[in-house]
């Protein structure tokens, strides 16, 4: 869905009710989390851009998930925590961090 850019399937994942984020520039509830996803550059890309997942690993009721994408422009990976109920999403958790170009890496083994 975040890859494809289907945000009007938001509320199909994410608790309308009871949704908490943890993400210090996102405010709490799914239309918050919608209005961030949705935000545009002045080039009407979206700033938020998730582009390809490389590992969703889950125990209990949390499911981390391991994409890479762009996030204003950069090259970046996402690692998103989710904490899901009833089959719903309701609680995130997550840090970005820049990918440098591979020409800065000190090894062969890139960020994914």
């Amino acid at each position: 869905m975040l890859i494809r850019g289907e945000l009007e399937q938001l509320e199909h994942y994410v608790d309308r009710v009871g949704y908490t984020e943890h993400n210090p520039g996102i405010g709490d509830g799914v239309a918050s989390l919608r209005e961030a996803l949705d935000r545009r550059a002045a080039d009407g890309n979206a700033i938020i851009q998730y582009q390809k997942n490389h590992r969703l690993l889950a125990d209990g009721c949390f499911v981390l998930s391991v994409c890479k994408g762009r996030l204003d422009g950069v090259h970046t990976s996402f690692y998103d925590l989710f904490r899901l109920s009833e089959g719903k999403i309701v609680e995130h958790l997550d840090t970005t961090e820049a990918v440098p170009p591979r020409s800065e890496w000190k090894n062969e083994n890139g960020k994914f």
